[in-house]
């Protein structure tokens, strides 16, 4: 009997910042790990206004790809196995689509299955500021077992550039899937200040 192979989805919504969710995806290629993109209409958008990448370009980067509007993609099932879901970057939208568990394409109903199966979801979140009803969905998609993770850079790392913040910004939020793809200076291990 074959194994099932080790699968992370990685989702990029509109929101600003879809070089996080390409860096995932550039990252993950010198693993194991199997990558399942999903990219919502206005990320397309998003990828060819804030990136040097076409989105043909960033969909090349995954293993395998689905398009937003196919709800009956592999990964809309549960028993599609998966290590979890990844959203780089994920829009006040998409979190609110998920807080309430009413989806309206693949990026978001793949996320529900990965809260319903009790996998791990990670939010990197892109908005500031934020008001109370962000603040609600952010607090209902954590009780329901989300990760919000902001993009928030580690200074401490002293980044070269901005490249640089971004990997290592990546690198720290693949971690919380135990995927150890290099790229991060750790505090106490690389970094003693």
């Amino acid at each position: 009997m074959a194994s099932t192979p080790d699968r992370l989805i990685i989702g990029i919504s509109g929101a600003s910042g879809a070089i996080y969710g390409i860096r995932a995806l550039q990252l993950l290629q010198s693993t194991p790990i199997e990558s399942h993109l999903v990219i919502s209409k206005a990320a397309a958008l998003t990828i060819s206004s804030e990136t040097t990448f076409s989105v043909e370009e960033a969909k090349a980067l995954a293993d395998h790809v689905y398009q937003a509007a196919d709800i009956s993609a592999a990964i809309s099932s549960g028993s599609f196995k998966t290590r979890g879901m990844l959203i780089a970057p994920c829009s006040i939208k998409t979190m609110g689509e998920i807080s309430s568990g009413v989806t309206s394409n693949l990026l978001s109903r793949a996320a529900d299955v990965v809260l319903k199966e009790r996998r791990r979801l990670v939010l990197m979140l892109r908005e500031s500021p934020l008001h109370a009803g962000h603040l609600k969905n952010a607090l209902a998609v954590t009780e329901m077992g989300a990760v919000v993770a902001p993009p928030v850079p580690a200074f401490y790392a002293q980044p070269a550039d901005i490249d640089e913040m971004v990997t290592q910004t990546v690198a720290r939020t693949l971690d919380l899937f135990d995927v150890d793809c290099g790229g991060v200076k750790r505090w106490g291990e690389d970094l003693f200040l």
